[in-house]
C-alpha cells in the first residue's frame, strides 16, 4: 500500500477556469487549495494576476496567496518549501490538499519532487548581463540551453539571467531529479483555442475596468520600480509602459491580448508534456460529473 501523501491538482492555460473549478473540488471532498501561480504569491497584486477574490473562494480556505513582498524575487525553491509545509499542515486537519494553478514549473516543483540545482549567484556575470537587452540575453539562452529557452518568459530579464547563470555553471540547466512523496490526481482544464481567445480578451478589459492600471500606479508609489515592474509579467510590464507615456492604451491593450495568447500556447505545450493528466471541458457538465467521481474514488 502506497504511503504517499494524496493530493488533488488543477491545471491548465490562463482563463480556462481553474479557479472556480478548484473551489467546486474543494466543496465536494473538503479540500482547501493551494494556488500554483507565481505572481499571486506578491501582495497587493490582485487584478493584473486575476487573483480570486474572497467571494469567489466561497468560505474555502486558500494558501499561497499574498506571501512575497513585489519589491523581491520570491523562487520556485521558496514555493516549493512553503507548499510542501503547507500540504501537511491540509493533512493533519484531515482535508485534501488542491493545488491549482498555471505556473507548470511551480507543479512540477512539488509534485515531480524537482531537486532545483544549487547554483550560486555570480555577481560578475549578472552585471555584465544587466547591461544586455531581453533579445539579447534571450539569443544567449537559446545557444547555451534550448530547451530552457522553449519554456521560459523571453521578455523577463531576471529569469532569463537565472537560467544563463545556471547554464554557464553547469553546462546547461539540468534535467531535474525527481522523487515525490505524492500520489497526484492531475486534473487538466481545456478549451478550444477560439473560445480560449475570447474570454482573455474579455479578461483582460475586465480587469482595465476594474481599475488594474490603478493597481500598477499604487504598487509603483508604494516603491515598486517601473524596472521591477517589467519582471512581474505582462500585465505589470505593459501596464507600466502606458503609465510612463512609452504607449498607447490602444497599444498596451493589444499588445496585452496578443502577448496573453502566446503565454496561453506556452502553458499548453509544456502541460501536454505530462500524460497522466486527465483533460477535461469545464463547460461540459457530463464531463464534469465524470470527473467528480473520479476525485472521491481517488480520495477514498
Amino acid at each position: 500500500m502506497s504511503t504517499r501523501k494524496k493530493i488533488i491538482v488543477i491545471l491548465g492555460q490562463t482563463s480556462t477556469g481553474k479557479s472556480d473549478f478548484a473551489v467546486e473540488i474543494a466543496k465536494k471532498i473538503s479540500g482547501e487549495i493551494i494556488s500554483a501561480d507565481s505572481r499571486q504569491v506578491y501582495r497587493v497584486m490582485d487584478l493584473g494576476t486575476g487573483k480570486i477574490t474572497k467571494r469567489e473562494m466561497r468560505g474555502v480556505p486558500h494558501h499561497l496567496l499574498d506571501v512575497a513582498s513585489p519589491k523581491k524575487v520570491f523562487s520556485v525553491s521558496d514555493y516549493k518549501k512553503l507548499t510542501d509545509k503547507k500540504i501537511k499542515e491540509i493533512i493533519k486537519r484531515g482535508k485534501v490538499p488542491i493545488l491549482c494553478g498555471g505556473t507548470g514549473f511551480y507543479i512540477d516543483a512539488v509534485v515531480n519532487g524537482t531537486i532545483l540545482p544549487e547554483v550560486a549567484p555570480n555577481a560578475k556575470l549578472r552585471a555584465m548581463l544587466a547591461k544586455k537587452s531581453v533579445v539579447e540575453l534571450f539569443k544567449m539562452l537559446k545557444k547555451l540551453d534550448p530547451s530552457r529557452a522553449k519554456n521560459i518568459d523571453s521578455k523577463n530579464p531576471v529569469r532569463l539571467i537565472r537560467a544563463i547563470e545556471i547554464a554557464k555553471a553547469l553546462g546547461k540547466v539540468p534535467k531535474v531529479k525527481s522523487g515525490t512523496e505524492y500520489d497526484a490526481l492531475k486534473i487538466g482544464l481545456t478549451l478550444p483555442d477560439e473560445v480560449l481567445k475570447k474570454r482573455i480578451y474579455a479578461r483582460l478589459l475586465a480587469r482595465i475596468k476594474k481599475g488594474m492600471l490603478k493597481e500598477i500606479e499604487n504598487l509603483h508609489k508604494s516603491g515598486v520600480s517601473w524596472k521591477r515592474m517589467n519582471e512581474l509579467g505582462l500585465e505589470y510590464r505593459y501596464g507600466a509602459m502606458y503609465l510612463q507615456g512609452k504607449i498607447t492604451k490602444k497599444e498596451m491593450i493589444e499588445k496585452l491580448n496578443t502577448e496573453s495568447w502566446q503565454y496561453a500556447k506556452r502553458q499548453k505545450t509544456w502541460f501536454k508534456r505530462d500524460k497522466d493528466t486527465v483533460w477535461i471541458d469545464p463547460r461540459k457538465n457530463k464531463e464534469k460529473l465524470e470527473i467528480f467521481r473520479t476525485v472521491k474514488q481517488f480520495g477514498n
